[in-house]
């Protein structure tokens, strides 16, 4: 079951290290297949109105707190996680710094030519959609093994040390994070919910997919 998922797969194409800055022409192609998906997710809920993902909550309540941009509050964060990641043992690489590069794109992609839908329901549907491709995305460039993103890092970090299924860990952080976002006063949606009790399952099932497909 692929809930039980307890480490990332290694399939034809990952990269033997997170550290290659020149992998093959097919680990490439997968870890920016991966992101573009993932970052077509994250745009696709905010296009839906209703509700960000938790870390876009948390940088809103946090901004609201000590006046400074949701923009510089989310850039801090991804400084403190990467930070966290160094009693982890977690090390950045080329899918470290293409997380941010691809998924920004996508993101403005997203909101520059996809409508919101005009009634609740196909928002519920789209914001359904968009966790799912979020989490298979994930699971995707995870598996080329180049380099995790900042929030992706810490969720394999934490893995290894507590040795909890990806989907637990993965929905423990969204929850914890969501939970102090909208304490802090950031806005909350059902979209919102749908991502944070939602994304670690859909993450399992990316690994186990592409485990499968690829095995």
């Amino acid at each position: 079951m692929f809930l039980k998922i307890k480490k990332i797969p290694k399939v034809n194409w990952s990269s033997d290290k997170p550290y290659n800055f020149k992998p093959k022409f097919s680990t490439f192609f997968f870890l920016c297949f991966g992101l573009t998906l993932f970052g077509l997710g994250e745009g696709l809920l905010i296009v839906s109105f209703t509700g960000a993902s938790p870390w876009s909550v948390l940088a809103q309540g946090i901004s609201l707190n000590v006046n400074l941009s949701i923009g510089t509050i989310t850039l801090l964060i991804s400084i403190a996680v990467l930070i966290l990641w160094i009693p982890l043992s977690q090390k950045p690489g080329m899918g470290t710094i293409f997380n941010a590069l691809i998924i920004a794109f996508m993101i403005d992609l997203c909101i520059k030519f996809v409508p919101t839908p005009s009634d609740y329901f196909n928002q519920l549907i789209l914001a359904v959609i968009s966790v799912i491709m979020v989490g298979i995305g994930g699971g995707i460039y995870l598996v080329s093994n180049l380099g995790a993103g900042p929030r992706d890092g810490l969720m394999i970090g934490l893995q290894k040390v507590t040795n909890l299924p990806v989907a637990a860990v993965r929905a423990f952080l969204e929850i914890s994070v969501v939970s102090i976002g909208w304490y802090l006063g950031g806005t909350v949606g059902v979209g919102t919910l749908l991502f944070a009790f939602g994304i670690g399952p859909c993450v399992a099932l990316g690994l186990f997919l592409v485990d499968k497909i690829f095995d």
